[in-house]
């Protein structure tokens, strides 16, 4: 696909909840540019929608500004069918997410050194009086070639724009990476991005966020009183965190002390901070970009409760706040949740993002089984989160681990032409129908549900029966039982619609250990079975072959 006559689309390299971005071939140029899209969710009204578009013109313009290595550079903007797309420079890269996710927690001098880069990027923004405000692991990118790159404005302010883009009890950005006085009060200062970059180093060295909790309304009530974690693991990158997640902002280090404290640490050592290191508590707060997302706070009393803060699993144990400031910041972040109940309750989208959210203290989807191989589980790195409220899978098979016991040969159906390739099998089953798939995989039952995986890839496919005698009605169905239940953390839908006298609904979304899972589940209409194919995003396009075998196989009973 060619784009504005120049751009020609060549594959996908991202996607998320709002939009796409695509590797192409500038033709004029002659040069590789990453594509930034816009695809909304189909179930956002037209005020939304609009709104989507805006934050991608305020991407440009705050972009448009800065010239900076470590800034992710912009191109171009070209209107396709009424929306813009960003044309950026391509940097073959991990998001410092993905790298903390495949490696596990880095090095405090690693960390340090990726810090220095992410200061001098936000520096040169606050220079040109452009305010981030989505700090975090996934908007950190860390190059092939050892460059790391801050991206991702669509959230920033600047001088001169046109505001805070925030409504009356809203606060954008993602709740585990926003310093507490703006998930209180709304406003955004230098202080308030300095503090999450003080999150998203806590999250590099300890693999989680200073306030990951399993919910945003459990983060949201631990960023209003309590400490942040601990971080055992910070060695000498200690100062820095204490430093930048001083929940007072005239006391969080500025620019100048954060660099040479990061260069300490980035050298292997720990100098403590001074007391000449941070601004007086005296002077004065860096003045605010945009307005308060509400009037005063303190004049209003909403009855919301939020979660104890002190909570086993909620928060970390220290000295006990002053019962009045507790109370004046608890009420201002119950406006938040306020906000936060009255948008999921209407059906749209909420500006604090939920599904950054990464338990700290959860429970497994399911036990381990005998044949988890030894990177813990293709579909779930790692051991199973343990503790509560963590949400259902939205679907049958979906585990962290492999379970089940081999394949049984069966024979096909008499007289089926299809011949399975070499080293597959057919499956009979008690329900009645068969299926072909490889000998090396696992077979299990999730109550009346048969699922088969491979146990090398972590690919599944399941089996149902029975449900309405509207597909689509019966896939619409799942989708808001799964959403209710806060199965779909990052929810992307990628299709929902009748096909082949059926319905298919092929989606996206981040299991509670951090995988992004790919699934589709197919309702044959005729029949009423339902069939499920799940991967991990990054095998999907690999696993499609495997797919076509499968359901080309799929005989249900006569």
């Amino acid at each position: 696909m060619l784009i504005a006559g120049r751009y020609r689309l060549l594959d996908l390299v991202g996607r998320g909840g709002m939009g796409r971005v695509w590797r192409a071939r500038d033709e004029m140029l002659h040069r590789e540019v990453a594509v930034k899209e816009i695809v909304p969710p189909s179930w956002l009204a037209d005020p939304e929608r609009a709104e989507a578009r805006s934050r991608t013109m305020r991407e440009a313009r705050a972009a448009a500004r800065l010239n900076h290595p470590a800034v992710v550079r912009l191109y171009d903007v070209v209107a396709v069918e009424g929306s813009p797309w960003i044309v950026m420079e391509y940097v073959p890269s991990r998001t410092l997410q993905d790298v903390v996710d495949a490696e596990g927690p880095l090095e405090p001098s690693r960390a340090a050194r990726i810090g220095l880069a992410v200061l001098d990027a936000l520096e040169a923004a606050h220079t040109a009086g452009v305010l981030h405000r989505d700090i975090k692991p996934q908007n950190v990118l860390v190059a092939h070639d050892g460059r790391v790159m801050l991206t991702d404005f669509g959230l920033a302010t600047f001088d001169g724009g046109d505001g805070a883009m925030t409504r009356p009890g809203m606060v954008f950005g993602s709740p585990q990476y926003v310093a507490p006085e703006r998930a209180a009060e709304g406003v955004s200062t230098v202080a308030a991005d300095l503090w999450s970059l003080g999150a998203t180093l806590h999250a590099a060295v300890e693999g989680q966020s200073p306030y990951a909790r399993s919910t945003a309304m459990a983060t949201l009530s631990a960023l209003a009183a309590g400490p942040p974690d601990p971080a055992p693991h910070a060695g000498a990158l200690a100062p820095v965190l204490d430093g930048l997640l001083r929940r007072d902002p005239r006391e969080r280090l500025d620019h100048e002390t954060a660099r040479r404290l990061l260069r300490t640490a980035a050298a292997g050592r720990a100098d403590p901070p001074s007391a000449s290191d941070r601004p007086s508590a005296d002077g004065p707060v860096p003045l605010p970009v945009g307005q308060p997302a509400t009037d005063d706070p303190d004049d209003l009393d909403p009855t919301v409760p939020l979660p104890d803060p002190a909570a086993p699993g909620d928060a970390s144990p220290g000295p006990a706040p002053d019962p009045a400031a507790v109370g004046r910041t608890a009420r201002r972040v119950a406006v938040v949740a306020v906000a936060l109940l009255v948008a999921v309750v209407a059906g749209v989208a909420t500006a604090l993002t939920v599904a950054d959210d990464k338990p700290r203290d959860t429970t497994g989807w399911s036990t381990p089984g005998p044949n988890r191989p030894p990177n813990g589980g293709p579909l779930g790195p790692g051991p199973p989160p343990r503790g509560r409220n963590v949400p259902p899978p939205p679907f049958a098979c979906v585990r962290p681990d492999v379970v089940g016991s081999p394949v049984q040969a069966g024979a096909p159906t008499p007289g089926d032409e299809l011949r399975p390739p070499p080293g597959w099998v057919w499956y009979a089953d008690t329900a009645g129908f068969r299926v072909s798939v490889p000998a090396t995989w696992v077979f299990s039952r999730d109550g009346t549900v048969a699922c088969f995986q491979d146990p090398a890839t972590g690919r599944a496919f399941s089996v149902a029966e029975g449900g309405a005698a509207d597909p689509l009605k019966r896939l619409r169905t799942a989708r808001e039982t799964a959403a209710g239940e806060g199965a779909l953390p990052g929810y992307d839908e990628i299709r929902l619609a009748t096909g082949d006298d059926g319905a298919e609904w092929e989606l996206r979304w981040q299991t509670p250990h951090g995988t992004w899972l790919h699934a589709r589940q197919q309702v044959l209409g005729g029949d009423r079975w339902t069939l499920g194919w799940i991967t991990r995003d990054e095998d999907w396009a690999g696993a499609a072959a495997d797919w076509q075998l499968v359901r080309k196989s799929f005989r249900p009973p006569r």
